[in-house]
């Protein structure tokens, strides 16, 4: 490692927290409704939907609402997904997808997963992307804010009725806070040199200097490259995601773009602080967040840093560290800390390949995944997971010191911790046992590109990045086939789901308690005690029930190879 790569890590962690300060103040505000300047265009929305902005929801009618509107939405997907070659925008005249793939590509866009098990240059039309993934990658991040805002409001007072209305922090989400920062960054991509053309036109056609021709694919990628990143979507227009120089020009670009995929998730514990009129509570869980992802980015780039010993050994070591996978204009300290963004969050995207890592190098994004996203997560998921083990913590606490665990003034009680560990519990069987059944059968192994080790991590990758909605993949796994197209569809859509239930569930619970003043007896969860206690619970809780996997996986093959051994 270089003191000019450490920097590198803090100058992002400075530009995100930074900013994340500023923007949680603002969120806040659009919560709480304070945020009017596209008013008229808001209410119209209202209008053209038959909604009542008025109108109170429970939690068991904010998760109706939304996965209503999920289930809708799904549909759409699918049915633009195996139609596209009669729709429009579709100058190559590309085919539909086969029902398979549609259902995997359907249930990955809706759950903000964006696990892409095709390649999009060759099997997607432009308006299938503009028009349906595009727009689900606003829907999808927005659907999750909203549920981190339900859970907000229900620690702001004493007997709530409700949790507020899921149309409007949807409409309110997208028009003042996605698409303006949206707009912006796509600004800055195309000044960069991101194309963003028309659907409707043709892919480019480009003749070498040998006399061939070469079809280059374009359309409005910087668009859908500033919302993948700031929704944490993470699919791209292009097989090799931000890799690619169109979604990712430059070393500025690759800076912003890991800005963007970060910002809203940090944000959101800050906006937390400003609803909960306890600014300490949000930087609290800001700062749990922040040193587990930092350790992340440095864990992995001193892995790359440390290059492959078979090299080392053989005298052909490049300068630097481990290259293979990586962008030379980006540099291993940027591709690290990259890769561990989108994993610490739900992104997915990529500007290196994970496959191409080093065996430890590679540990950590799983790991981080493993956690369950919350460093700091997807945008909403994050937020509401770290949440669930904020609860356990202070569970953990009160048993402790023998007495009823509260957590800002309100009692967490045994259906609050039943259903926080219902939610835990459901990520870890779809993981484990999606990736064992697997590995048992001929299809499963047939999609694996390498033995041993190695192979178990492409598959354990495989389904914590589905069912943890993240959406990346080592690239050695071949996913287009019936096992992985179905079993990831649907570990997509229970890790979005049946995770998001039981959180409104305990927001509903919580939310009609009546809210407690502090007493000598409450236990402190904004101090450096809090912090490292729900550290400890989200890497006890969350990731050591995975370690013997891991352990079979990248741990084992690090050894291997320092004795010699490759797959």
């Amino acid at each position: 490692m270089t003191i000019q790569g450490l920097l590198y890590i803090a100058l992002m962690f400075a530009l995100v927290l930074g900013a994340a300060f500023p923007l949680g103040r603002y969120m806040a505000a659009i919560f709480e409704g304070r945020i009017t300047w596209l008013r008229p265009l808001e209410l119209g929305f209202y209008r053209l939907a038959g909604v009542d902005e008025t109108r109170p929801m429970g939690w068991q009618g904010y998760a109706v609402a939304l996965l209503l509107l999920s289930v809708i939405h799904f549909l759409l997907l699918y049915a633009i997904l195996r139609l596209q070659y009669y729709l429009p925008f579709n100058p190559q005249h590309i085919a539909g997808m086969s029902p398979r793939l549609a259902f995997n590509t359907a249930a990955s866009f809706t759950t903000n997963t964006n696990w892409q098990a095709y390649a999009p240059e060759s099997q997607i039309s432009n308006g299938a992307q503009m028009f349906g993934l595009a727009v689900h990658m606003f829907i999808s991040a927005a659907a999750g804010i909203a549920a981190a805002a339900a859970v907000m409001r229900a620690f702001t007072g004493s007997a709530l009725k409700s949790i507020g209305n899921f149309y409007v922090d949807l409409t309110r989400i997208t028009l003042y806070l996605l698409l303006p920062v949206t707009i912006v960054a796509a600004v800055l991509l195309v000044i960069a040199g991101s194309p963003q053309t028309f659907p409707s036109a043709a892919f480019a056609t480009a003749h070498t200097l040998q006399g061939g021709s070469q079809t280059i694919a374009m359309g409005p990628v910087a668009f859908q490259e500033a919302i993948k990143e700031l929704g944490t979507n993470g699919g791209g227009w292009f097989n090799a995601n931000s890799a690619h120089p169109f979604e990712n020009p430059n070393a500025w670009t690759n800076l912003l773009e890991n800005w963007l995929l970060l910002v809203i998730g940090f944000a959101l514990p800050i906006a937390f602080g400003h609803m909960v009129k306890d600014k300490a509570q949000g930087r609290a869980l800001m700062a749990a967040m922040a040193i587990i992802l930092a350790l992340g980015c440095v864990g992995a780039y001193a892995a790359e840093a440390a290059g492959n010993p078979l090299h080392i050994a053989a005298g052909v070591a490049q300068s630097g560290g481990n290259w293979e996978g990586k962008e030379f204009r980006f540099g291993i300290p940027a591709s690290a800390t990259f890769n561990v963004s989108a994993t610490g969050t739900s992104t997915g995207a990529v500007d290196s390949f994970t496959d191409s890592y080093m065996p430890l190098g590679g540990a950590i994004p799983i790991f981080l995944m493993q956690l369950g996203e919350v460093t700091p997560g997807g945008v909403g998921s994050g937020f509401y997971t770290i949440i669930v083990f904020a609860l356990l913590s202070v569970f953990v606490a009160g048993l402790m010191v023998g007495r009823t665990p509260e957590y800002l003034g309100k009692k967490v009680q045994s259906k609050e911790i039943k259903l926080a560990m219902l939610g835990v519990l459901i990520l870890t069987l779809f993981i484990l046992a999606g990736a064992g059944f697997s590995l048992m059968t001929a299809s499963g192994l047939g999609s694996l590109a390498n033995a041993g080790p190695h192979g178990l991590s492409e598959m354990l990758y495989a389904w914590s990045s589905a069912t943890e909605n993240n959406g990346s993949a080592m690239a050695g796994l071949s996913a287009d086939t019936p096992l992985l197209d179905f079993g990831l569809g649907s570990a997509m859509l229970f890790g979005r789901f049946a995770f998001m239930i039981p959180i409104l569930a305990i927001a509903g619970s919580l939310a009609a308690k009546p809210k407690l003043p502090a007493s000598a007896g409450t236990f402190p969860t904004t101090g450096p005690l809090f912090i490292g206690l729900l550290i400890g619970v989200i890497i006890i809780l969350g990731g050591l029930q995975f370690m013997p996997a891991d352990t079979l996986g990248p741990l084992a093959e690090h050894y291997l190879l320092h004795a010699g051994k490759t797959f």
